[in-house]
């Protein structure tokens, strides 16, 4: 299922979602530039490796442990591919801009960032020994949608959906849109869990950040509305 756009709209520039989608393009295309040697000691450094992280909080000193729970951060402005960014800055675009209306630059932000740190842990938690690099927007955007869910349930998305060659087109109630997103990322995650193949997806992640994302919206709050309310 592809969102292809929702119906509500913001009242405010959403400056802090359009930076970060100008930010996350910066660094891929600094990716882009690098060498193969390069790339690998990037993600040394700022991908999420689970194994390094368990590791590194029970053995480790204090500034190793700093600098790989660093990576619950950094690993979210990184991305594997044209396609990874392209589908993670879309979804972000779609949802972002309300959900920083309601919360405000300062407080979306700070949403944002710990709702990807919050998916990483799920990662962890989910796969303690693995050694394979973690990168991306994912879990924060996720966080993203846990929100839009909370705030704007009876928002409509349009969304895509193929079947085969044919692509069928639905315009779906937020709610029921992100509600069988969700579903299908606890599936998956079951599925992995259970020794099927996983693609390559983080799908604790996913649910971490969309967990976390609902949860500190509770506690964040939101900020006044200007105008009518929903």
């Amino acid at each position: 299922m592809l969102p292809l756009r929702d119906d509500q709209p913001s009242r405010t520039r959403p400056l802090i979602t359009l930076a970060l989608i100008a930010f996350n393009v910066a660094v891929f295309v600094y990716q882009l530039g690098l060498d193969e040697l390069q790339t690998e000691r990037l993600l040394e450094h700022t991908a999420l490796l689970p194994a390094r992280l368990v590791d590194a909080a029970t053995h480790g000193a204090r500034l190793e442990a700093l600098e790989a729970a660093s990576t619950l951060v950094t690993s979210q402005f990184l991305h594997g591919g044209v396609m990874h960014l392209v589908l993670n800055l879309w979804a972000l675009w779609i949802f972002g801009d309300n959900v920083e209306d309601r919360l405000g630059p300062l407080r979306y932000l700070v949403f944002y960032v710990a709702c990807g740190a919050a998916a990483g842990l799920a990662h962890v938690l989910a796969s303690p020994q693995s050694l394979v690099p973690t990168v991306g927007a994912s879990g924060a955007i996720s966080g993203v949608m846990g929100a839009y869910i909370v705030f704007y349930p009876r928002a409509r998305v349009v969304t895509l959906v193929p079947v085969l060659f044919y692509p069928l087109f639905f315009n779906l109630p937020a709610v029921l849109y992100l509600g069988l997103w969700f579903a299908l990322q606890v599936l998956s995650g079951l599925a992995e869990s259970s020794g099927s193949e996983s693609g390559g997806v983080a799908w604790w992640a996913h649910i971490g950040g969309f967990v976390a994302g609902l949860g500190l919206v509770a506690v964040m709050g939101r900020r006044k509305r200007r105008g009518p309310s929903d």
